[in-house]
């Protein structure tokens, strides 16, 4: 807590019978000035400005700097933002583990003790990634899907129970429980944070920093919150803050009400195409107006839980009636509401329509407007409406230079069926977007229902599965009795998960991946998620849409995306007459109807004492008692990482670069899962023939994501994404490029351990937003472990960036018109970058030269993307941790 208060805001309240106590927003305007009108996402920042005020990393300064926003609605000034704690998931979690644990074993060599490495803030990590949909189509689905998890992931699990008990402040939820962000908003999160300090209670906002992209979910709870990359969230844990520089807030009016038949996912991805469009990358968005009235929680959370694919920090909603009301309904004690109600409304962080607050811009949406949709074929942001779908599919056909005259119609082996473009091959009830909403998952059993009652089934080419992201969900569904119509159609539970969202869907039936690959098809899968980039939901599967659960069972009935639903029959009756879309989907009072049998209890039952205990699986799992963790030399899956070799000696000075060559150029928009797959694991690749020279059968591969914690799978994962494409070679897919001077063709990876042993820098050249998608921090270590020393694009996502810096590598931006296409830069250049000093600075202009083949030269400015005074510490230390872990060594 703030050691300073210069403003002197100390003050107490009481709730609950109990007394806190907390840092005042209004004393602070007594000396501030008036800030009624400051954003209260800004609120919240300020408020931990105040709290941590320490005259060194806090300044009165800082303080002034975030009311002073209010006259330019935007600042350059640089904060420390402390949050209250950390989510992981498990994907992310255990390489953050794993550096830890590397962090111990570097304390203990410099003998220390190695519990000096532990997480001061709270941090709870849910394994939620790691179920994939093996089995499905039958009630065994889910207990196999478990058996075959805890299986394959039996050293994880055994590694992630060691640093449950190893650590201090640090929490894990067994598999099979739920999804990360689903378990925050319905059990973790409290709106109000407390901590007792010095014999007191203080109260103050709850904030967090996670893991993964879609941390942002909370802010629908009126919880600031926001993914950071691993290296990132260590730093935090480790209590080093997170800078940043003080946002733009973009506010987003709602007003009106969804009409009869559209649903919450249809809203969000009109938010995320209209937000995309806006351009608010690294901006805060807080949503206000007449229309938040009637918008339930679950449906502000799917907003909220999508603002990374709209590119903002967070979409913001501040606490008010609805919020209390949905932490009643999810089984919060009183104590806890009361607490939220009483301190929001002493800060001035309740949502009050009579004062608009101030905001960098603004647009609105009139939620009468919004009309049923998709998205894709390869972009959340890419919305389409449900009568466009057709034309869709068609333009990715003309696109992919497929002969729309020719329509393959390949025979399904001991099948009468077949199969051609456009067919629905996966239809996922999935993510945390959608299966914490009551009310979509609820209209998906009408749906069900009403198409049995039809005589509808789904077609037999469809893999289907149900995957939420809570168990409050199948209890519902059984209390509805919606889930037995649900498992009629094949939508059986196959696990609490992310599943075919983050890439686990699965393999497809040998007689359907081998028609998809008879006739070069293009086939679709559709899920209730929020990513549908190139490669992630499945290597066969080139188009994937993003749609609303009662959607997905939709189109598992038709079988194909070929189809205009909001006119064309989805099937036929028993009696031959044409069924539409119109004919099986529920009406609001339906919904809601069911909607009300959502209770409290349910929400009690599965998040009591038993939570952080797990199943006999789990509790079954032999683990070391011992500070550091022993690590095995023949594990495939927990290796000790080489960060933090030779961190006991002194830094070496910055110096240029000189010589460098160029180990793949990239065009747009080139996501973190094209850098760093999570999916599947190709046997030819160099990950895969690692694998199998450590004698791992193929069938034991499980994924690039199950093996995070695995440096020497993972850097030769990097850049081996199925459709990423080099440009330097022609015409390819997959991780390949030139070594240069020879042009020799090979893999990213083989080229880069052949420059290495020559002692030859590396650099990328991308174009615009590179590194957009999840939060993914080995698209950062395998970049540094490759050898890149810099990457040169038009412009980063902001978490991408960041962990760039946090691993020692440099982001560079062209600047004004330039990029690499406009230089003709073609990756046979050698480069130099000069201007890489001790003295380097946030923002500076560092200088390019590239010597082409035939001697010419081309010099350009970057842009220097150290965004701040603290990252420069770091990317001089080699990176956030390293710099960490020399302060710690030199206390």
């Amino acid at each position: 807590m703030a050691s300073h208060d210069s403003l002197k805001t100390l003050s107490t309240l009481e709730a609950g019978g109990k007394t806190y106590h907390y840092y005042s927003l209004p004393k602070a305007a007594k000396s501030l000035g008036n800030i009624d009108k400051l954003p209260v996402s800004l609120k919240v920042l300020l408020e931990n400005l105040l709290r941590f005020e320490d005259g060194d990393t806090v300044g009165e300064d800082d303080i002034k700097a975030m009311v002073a926003w209010l006259d330019e609605r935007k600042s350059t000034r640089e904060i420390a933002y402390r949050p209250a704690r950390v989510l992981m998931q498990d994907f992310t979690g255990v390489p953050a583990v794993v550096d830890l644990a590397a962090m111990r074993d570097a304390v203990a060599k410099a003998g220390l003790q190695p519990d000096k490495i532990n997480p001061l803030s709270a941090v709870d990590l849910v394994i939620d990634h790691s179920v994939m949909v093996d089995k499905f189509g039958s009630p065994e689905a889910f207990e196999k899907n478990v058996a075959i998890e805890m299986e394959r992931n039996k050293e994880r699990y055994e590694f992630l129970r060691w640093g449950q008990k190893a650590f201090d402040n640090f929490r894990v939820v067994p598999p099979g429980t739920g999804i990360c962000h689903q378990v925050n908003l319905e059990y973790l999160a409290k709106a109000v944070w407390t901590k007792e300090q010095d014999g007191k209670n203080f109260a103050f906002p709850d904030t967090l920093v996670g893991t993964d992209s879609h941390t942002t979910m909370i802010n629908g709870l009126g919880v600031l919150g926001w993914g950071v990359g691993g290296i990132e969230a260590e730093a935090a844990m480790l209590g080093q803050p997170v800078s940043m520089l003080i946002p733009e807030v973009v506010g987003f009016r709602l007003s009106g009400k969804l009409r009869e038949g559209v649903t919450a996912t249809d809203l969000v991805l009109t938010v995320t195409q209209m937000l995309r469009a806006k351009g608010v990358v690294g901006k805060f968005v807080e949503f206000y107006g007449p229309g938040l009235n009637g918008l339930p929680l679950a449906d502000r959370a799917t907003i909220a839980n999508m603002a990374p694919e709209y590119g903002a920090t967070c979409g913001f909603f501040p606490v008010d009636e609805e919020t209390l009301t949905y932490m009643r309904l999810t089984g919060r004690d009183e104590d806890v509401i009361e607490l939220a109600r009483e301190y929001s409304k002493a800060q001035g962080t309740w949502r009050d329509d009579s004062v608009e607050p101030v905001f960098t811009d603004t647009l609105e949406l009139d939620m009468g407007d919004v009309e049923p949709s998709l998205a894709g074929p390869k972009r959340p942001q890419d919305r389409v409406s449900l009568s466009g779908l057709n034309d869709a599919f068609e333009l990715l056909m003309e696109s992919s230079g497929v002969d729309k005259t020719a329509d393959p119609k390949v025979a399904i082996k001991g099948s009468d069926a077949t199969l051609t473009h456009g067919d629905v091959v996966i239809a996922a009830i999935t993510s945390c977007t959608n299966t914490s909403n009551p009310s979509v998952m609820m209209a998906a059993g009408l749906v069900a229902k009403k198409a049995l009652a039809k005589g509808l089934q789904r077609k037999p080419w469809v893999k289907t599965s149900l995957a939420p992201g809570s168990k409050v969900v199948t209890d519902y569904l059984a209390k509805a009795g919606l889930d037995d119509y649900l498992n009629q159609l094949g939508f059986d539970l196959v696990g609490y998960g992310c599943t075919t969202c983050i890439g686990n869907s699965g393999p497809l039936p040998d007689e359907i991946s081998e028609a998809v690959d008879e006739g070069d098809l293009i086939v679709s899968s559709v899920l209730s998620g929020n990513r549908n980039f190139e490669g992630r939901i499945h290597p066969q599967v080139k188009a994937n849409w993003l749609a609303s659960p009662p959607l997905v069972v939709a189109y598992a009935l038709a079988g194909t995306t070929r189809i205009d639903l909001s006119k064309d029959p989805i099937g036929e009756d028993n009696n031959g007459e044409p069924v539409y879309l119109k004919d099986i989907w529920p009406s609001e009072a339906e919904i809601k109807q069911q909607v009300e049998l959502v209770v409290s209890d349910m929400f009690r039952k599965e998040y009591g004492d038993t939570l952080f205990a797990g199943d006999e699986h789990w509790q079954s799992l032999n683990i070391p008692e011992s500070l550091t963790y022993e690590w095995k030399d023949e594990s495939t899956y927990v290796a000790n990482p080489p960060f933090f070799t030779g961190i006991d000696k002194p830094l070496a000075p910055l110096e240029d670069v000189q010589g460098a060559r160029v180990l793949a150029v990239f065009g747009d928009s080139i996501t973190t899962d094209h850098i760093s797959p999570a999916g599947a694991i190709k046997p030819s690749a160099p990950a895969g023939e690692y694998l199998q020279q450590q004698g791992v059968e193929v069938k034991d591969f499980n994924s690039y994501g199950s093996r995070r914690g695995n440096h020497e799978v993972m850097m030769r994962g990097t850049f081996a994404n199925i459709r990423i494409k080099n440009l330097m070679v022609e015409g390819s897919e997959g991780g390949v490029t030139r070594f240069m001077p020879d042009g020799d063709e090979m893999s990213i990876y083989d080229a880069a351990m052949k420059y290495q042993q020559q002692d030859t820098p590396l650099v990328v050249l991308a174009g615009k937003e590179y590194g957009t998608g999840s939060s993914r921090d080995w698209a950062a270590k395998g970049t540094r472990l490759l050898g890149v020393k810099a990457v040169i694009a038009q412009s980063f996502e902001r978490i991408h960036r960041s962990n760039l810096v946090g691993m020692g590598v440099l982001p560079l931006q062209f600047t004004g018109d330039d990029s690499h296409e406009s230089l003709g830069l073609n990756g046979e250049e050698v480069f130099s970058l000069s201007g890489i000093s001790d003295s380097i600075k946030p923002g500076q202009t560092i200088k390019a030269t590239a010597k082409r083949t035939d001697g010419s030269e081309v010099s350009f400015d970057l842009l220097c993307r150290i965004d701040t005074a603290n990252e420069v510490e770091y990317y001089k230390s080699g990176g956030i941790l390293h710099y960490v872990l020399r302060q710690l060594i030199a206390a």
